[in-house]
């Protein structure tokens, strides 16, 4: 099976989002010339799992931010919802983790980068997370989405490494073990 791998920021108080999807708060930060490991962490991986959330986020940008291929996890989005300009590098599909999973290894991918609060929830839940990249912004929201949420046994992670940088960025990487 391909190895599953998080890369994603927060809020200092565990918020990936505003409740409405918004993160405008992500980008009021200075541009310091660093983009904090994601170039390599993209290049690691044969490409995404995202989940309908993430898409519709994506969509909303305008120009698409990936060359990698992008599988989008859904039981709700019509497959043909894909706009024409990206069907060559994006599907939807309403499978399970361990579903996609399988059908992305017979394909040939080896390491995979999943995105999306939910999503990854559900991957750690299934004991499929290999490890996370958190990036934790200096700013409080109060209320949103969160990272992590109720799992149905204890995660247990071993810190790699954390690094702080000039911005007030604090990423941390972790293994994630056994499920406790």
């Amino acid at each position: 099976m391909p190895t599953c791998h998080v890369y994603i920021a927060t809020s200092l108080d565990g918020f990936i989002a505003r409740p409405d999807g918004d993160i405008e708060w992500l980008h009021q930060w200075p541009d310091i010339g660093d983009d904090y490991g994601y170039a390599d962490f993209m290049n690691s991986v044969d490409g995404l799992i995202i989940g309908r959330g993430t898409f519709e986020k994506v969509l909303s940008f305008g120009k698409w931010p990936y060359d990698k291929p992008v599988v989008v996890l859904s039981r709700t989005l019509d497959p043909e919802a894909v706009p024409a300009d990206r069907a060559d590098r994006v599907r939807i599909l309403a499978l399970g983790p361990t579903e996609v999973l399988d059908m992305l290894r017979r394909e040939g991918w080896s390491r995979a980068y999943v995105d999306g609060g939910r999503l990854i929830q559900s991957f750690l839940a299934d004991g499929l997370i290999e490890d996370m990249t958190i990036t934790r912004i200096p700013i409080l929201i109060g209320t949103g989405r969160p990272l992590f949420g109720t799992l149905p046994h204890d995660v247990v992670l071993t810190h790699f490494e954390t690094t702080a940088y000039p911005s007030g960025f604090v990423q941390s990487r972790y293994a994630v073990g056994r499920v406790a």
